[in-house]
Formats: C-alpha cells, structure tokens, sequence
C-alpha cells in the first residue's frame, strides 16, 4: 500500500495490533477531525448551512447547504458521543449547537427549508435527528427552551408527510421517533406503519429489497439495516423488533463481508457510489449491536482496510473534502440528487467510534478475514448475486443475476450501467460517462441493431442462483424485433464460463463485452483469432475469449469514462446470429496475474448441442449446462469435479 497523502494528518501506525491496516481508533479520529475542520471554511456566516464547491443536485443551493451540515453533523456526532463530549470536541459542540439554532430559527439567512412531501429535506432530517439523538447531553438539553421548540417544529414537519417508497420510509420512522424522546410532535402510527412497510422488502437470508423491485445495493447496508437498528437506541428494545433486526444484520453480515477485496476496495456496483466507505457501517453496526458473525478483530481490519483504501488514492483530496466521485471526482458516478455534500454520507462509516475506546473492536489485534485465507464462491440467491475472490490478486468479482433497480412489473423499467452489467467488481467499474453507457459494451450481452445500437438489459428476469452458477435472461425488442437472451454464468476463480442463449431471427450481430479495465495511461491490448485482451500497466489483465459461436474478436477503447482511470479498454467477441435458438459460449477473465489467452482456447473443450453445454475444464473439471425453460434448477447445472461422478462423460 502507499502511503498517507501527506496533507492528511494521522498518527503513526501501529503494526503491534495489526495484520494489514495499522489503523486505530486514535487514526479514526484523526479522520473524522480533519474531514470536520476541512468543512468549516464553507460555513455560512450564521453556521446553519456548509455550502461546498461543486456541482449542485437537482434540489439546489439551498437544499445543498443544509445537506453538508445535516451529514457531517452526523460524523460529529459520533466524535462528540465517542469522546463523551470531553475537552477536544468542545468546538465541535459549539460549531454544530449554533449551526442546529440557526437552522431551525425561522427567517434567519441561513434558515433550513421547510420540509414537505417526498423532499431532500427528509433525508437530513433523519441524519439532524439522530446526531441530536447521540448527542443529546451536549447539544439538545443545552439549548433555551425556545431554541428547542424551534427544533421541534422544523423536525416536526415530518410528520404527516408523503415519502418515497424505499428506504426514505425509515427517514420518518427515526426523526419522528426522536421527537418522540423529547416531547416533540409525532405519530406513533406512522413510526409503526414505516417499520411495518419494510417487512414485505425483506427477503431472506439478511437482505432486503430498497422498497418493491429487485433494489439490492449498498443501500441495504447503509440504509435498510442501519435506521431499524439506530430507531432500537431511542426507544430501547422492545423484545420483537430489535431481535428481529439484530439476527437478519448478522445473517446480512455472513454474506456482506466478502464484498471487499485484499486492497480494501468494495464492489464497484450500485448506486450513491460517491458515499465511498459509508458502505463500512453495516460492519460497525454488527459489533456495536452484538450482531455480527465477524470477530472483533475482523471487523476493524474490513473497516479499516476499506476506508485506508480511499484516503491513500484521494478520498478526501488535497483540501480534506470529499468530492463527487469515486476517488478523485468523476460525476457519472453520481445522480442527478448528489450535490457537494452528498459524500458526506460516509459520515455512517465512522459508527464505530460509538463504541468505547475499551471495546475489543478497538483493542484486539486484526485478524484475517474470509478471503485471506482461499478462493471463494458465495451464492447470494437473494439479491441474485455470485461473489468470486481470489487470493492471488485480491479481487472480488460479482456476477449479477437479480438486481435492476428498478420497481416491480408492471411499472416501466429503464437500465443503469450500476445495476445492468452482468458482472462488477472491487478494481474495476462499469463504463459510466454517457456515451459510454449509450454503447454499453463491458460486461453485457447485446443484440445489435442495423445502425450499431446495442439492446439493454432492462429488467433483468432471475433464473436461479447456486453453488458455483447463476443465470438470468432479459427480453429485446431490436428494430421491431423481439429477442430474448439468457445468459447461465460458472465462475471458477478468475475464470467465467458465459453460455449466451440468443432466440430470435437471424441476421443480426451478437456482441459480447468483458470487464473494463481503466487506469492513467491507456491500456495494452492483443488481439487473438479466437480471443482479446486489454492490460493496464499496473498488471490487471481483462480477457474474453470464443470458445464456441463466435466470429471475431475486438477491443473497446474510451476516454474519461471509467471511475478507475481516464483511459479504459474492453474485451468484446462478435457473431451472427443464425436464427432460432443460438448458443454462444464465451470465457471471460478478470485477474492481476499473467493472462495465457491462446492456452485458455485450447485448454477448454465446449461442446453445444441444442441448448445443452457440456464444458471440459483444461484440468478435466466438467460442466454442464441446459439453457431456456426447464422446471428444475437442478437440471439446469451440474458440475462434476475431476475423478468425480461423471467425469467420463465426453466432449
């Protein structure tokens, strides 16, 4: 790893207690103070607003201003709690008890706009309540009765209004809530009618949907599981809820802790991607509630990893404020609701400084994680998701079979480059910029129209996801024509076998993308009969190789298109389309080792017959494949290890 940026401030670290990261509690706090006192500058003359540069969202400068300060007094809140208000955050309390009065007094230059229906201004109400929550001996019963009752009736105006069908329903259920604890206008109604809204969104195994749909991102994390659980710490357990909450977090935790890889890095999939290492929250909520599979250990080293990853490449930048981005700004990573202080939101991953310097999670040495210690494959059926990391290199790969984002049927659908590919990944993203989107080459399959357009995967239809595989298919409608393409995924390591189904006319092209890869300088690329290959020159390597169906092989290049870097390539095959049902296999590859493309082609054996794929690992590992409609899963997939039954069937 490289080192801290040197206008980052931060003890030395401490290699006594760690197995990677170094990182302590004292660094958390170093932080968390230089991210605060990097925003101050951009106060508003009264402190009720922090008006950052940058480009403004959708709900302008107003709304802007109230975001920055309702965020980061989220992040001072958990140092002020942390620190049980002693002498070092006493500017803190200060800055954030006058900016609270100037906010909420009505007429003030800097006063915060009144909240109404479906509102930005519900999504910083939630963070102003729960930071007045956890900050309550310091802030709240500190201010005159009439500044408390100014608080009340902005807070208040919540109540009884109209939100998003999604993970805003939550933001009501904590800010009425609070009012709650402090005498202050709310429903108990409406708080029960939000917790009850989410229980037909939860779907098993830890995961919810963000409302109705196939919504599965890190806002399940960040969101779905951190506002229940934070909602428990103002009323108090009442012996249904917060069990019920507690066991689906360390069930979600079981699955979530293989999203990040060895260099700290998470999958690059979703949206709201510029909230950066929010995405630790969940982790810090497992120990803070006792609700987590990890160890104490491993908790602060995913933690630690995950946000000493960013901080070394940019996030925060040279003046300590988060931009809009991934790591240095990139605005195609962001939506049209992020404004410059939308970054703020990582505020949630610092969650762990509400627990006591004495807690294991600060004190006990890091510990190696699941994927330190071997290759694995996680099936998540839930969210429709396979998780491959290797060791070797580090990466995580997710392969995506079930989330669209979009709403359920027969709602109209529209595609996302953050939710549409087939594949993601921790060190790689997805082409985002809008002419790159506009192709849509990397990691998608396409039907192409006569003029070039490539067909969207729009809403993704689930097939099945288990053990080792995963398949979904999507219908097209390509110049007048429908099409249907069914993509059945085997992940081995690094290696992706993708059985393509294409059923419709003949004569179009069929185009099939494989990871972009991205850096500074443009990456390498070789060209094969049967396969290509782009490589930056850190050393990740992205491959695709034919191994039945396909004609020819090609590169994609663009510029200013990726999170990762300014100059991206993709691997990408193409063939005709005979008419009828078409099968099209492909290998694709992702990997930060050497890459033997001719060796892969003549290594792997495929044989089609119908919608039947027999694939014959080059160690002799067999695979095989029934694509389309089949009533068993079982029928659709089987894999037969090499000495294992049926390893004398033929290629």
């Amino acid at each position: 790893m490289t080192d801290t940026p040197p206008y980052l401030p931060l003890p030395p670290l401490d290699r006594s207690r760690a197995t990677r990261t170094g990182w302590g509690r004292a660094h958390w706090e170093a932080l968390a103070d230089h991210l605060l006192d990097s925003v101050a500058p951009y106060l508003t003359a009264g402190g009720g607003q922090i008006r950052l540069p940058g480009r403004a969202s959708r709900s302008g400068v107003v709304s802007d201003g109230l975001e920055g300060f309702a965020r980061t007094f989220l992040l001072a809140a958990f140092r002020i709690a942390g620190a049980g208000g002693a002498a070092d955050v006493e500017a803190l309390i200060d800055r954030y008890a006058a900016g609270v009065v100037a906010g909420t007094t009505p007429g003030r230059p800097d006063s915060w706009p009144a909240i109404v229906d479906r509102s930005q201004q519900m999504v910083e109400a939630a963070s102003i309540a729960l930071a007045l929550h956890e900050t309550r001996p310091w802030i709240f019963d500190r201010l005159t009765t009439a500044e408390q009752d100014n608080v009340r009736a902005w807070l208040g105006g919540f109540v009884g209004k109209r939100t998003w069908e999604n993970n805003w329903i939550l933001f009501q259920v904590v800010t009425e809530q609070f009012l709650a604890t402090v005498d202050g206008p709310h429903q108990t109604a409406e708080i029960e009618r939000g917790l009850d809204a989410i229980e037909p969104w939860y779907r098993g195994n830890g995961w919810y949907s963000d409302g109705p749909g196939a919504n599965f991102d890190y806002y399940i994390g960040w969101a779905m599981h951190l506002y229940p659980l934070l909602w428990t710490r103002m009323v108090g357990d009442d012996g249904g809820r917060g069990a019920v909450y507690r066991q689906r977090l360390r069930e979600f935790l079981a699955g979530y802790q293989h999203f990040f890889g060895a260099d700290g890095a998470p999958v690059h999939q979703g949206r709201s991607l510029t909230y950066r290492f929010a995405c630790v929250a969940p982790l810090w909520l497992g120990a803070l509630f006792d609700a987590s599979p990890l160890t104490p250990g491993q908790t602060r080293r995913l933690a630690s990893d995950t946000v000493r990853h960013f901080v070394e490449r940019g996030a925060p930048d040279e003046r300590g404020l988060l931009t809009l981005g991934w790591y240095g700004q990139f605005l195609p990573t962001t939506q049209s609701y992020s404004g410059p202080g939308s970054p703020y939101w990582a505020s949630k991953g610092f969650l762990g400084l509400l627990l006591p310097p004495d807690h294991p999670v600060w004190t006990e040495p890091e510990q190696a994680v699941a994927n330190d210690t071997g290759d694995r494959v996680v099936a998540l059926p839930e969210p429709g998701f396979l998780l491959s990391s290797t060791v070797h290199d580090g990466i995580v790969r997710l392969l995506n079979h079930g989330s669209d984002h979009n709403p359920a049927p027969p709602a109209p659908a529209a595609d996302d480059p953050h939710y549409a590919k087939l594949a993601y990944s921790t060190h790689t993203a997805p082409e985002s910029a809008p002419g790159a989107w506009q192709s849509t080459v990397d990691n998608h399959i396409a039907v192409l129209a006569a003029d070039g357009t490539a067909s969207r995967r729009v809403r993704i239809e689930r097939v099945a996801v288990f053990d080792r595989y995963a398949a979904s298919r999507y219908t097209a409608v390509v110049d007048g024509t429908e099409y249907v393409l069914e993509t059945a995924t085997v992940v081995r390591g690094c290696w992706e076998i993708r059985a393509h189904l294409v059923s419709g006319p003949a004569g179009p092209t069929v185009r099939d993308g494989g990871y972009a890869v991205a850096a500074d300088t443009a990456p390498s690329t070789v060209l094969g009969d049967r396969y290509a290959l782009v490589r930056t020159a850190g050393g990740l390597s992205a491959a695709l190789v034919g191994l039945s169906g396909w004609s020819g092989p090609g590169v994609h290049t663009d510029a200013e298109a990726n999170a990762y870097g300014p100059c991206s390539a993709t691997p990408l095959l193409r063939g005709r389309h005979p008419g009828g049902d078409a099968v099209f296999v492909s290998l694709a590859v992702l990997t930060g080792d050497a890459v033997h493309p001719d060796a892969l082609a003549a290594g792997f054996r495929v044989r089609v017959a119908g919608r039947t794929v027999l694939v014959r690992y080059p160690d002799g590992e067999l695979v095989r494949l029934v694509l389309g409609d089949l009533p068993d899963g079982a029928l659709r997939y089987q894999r037969h290890p090499v000495g294992g039954a049926g390893s004398a069937l033929r290629t």
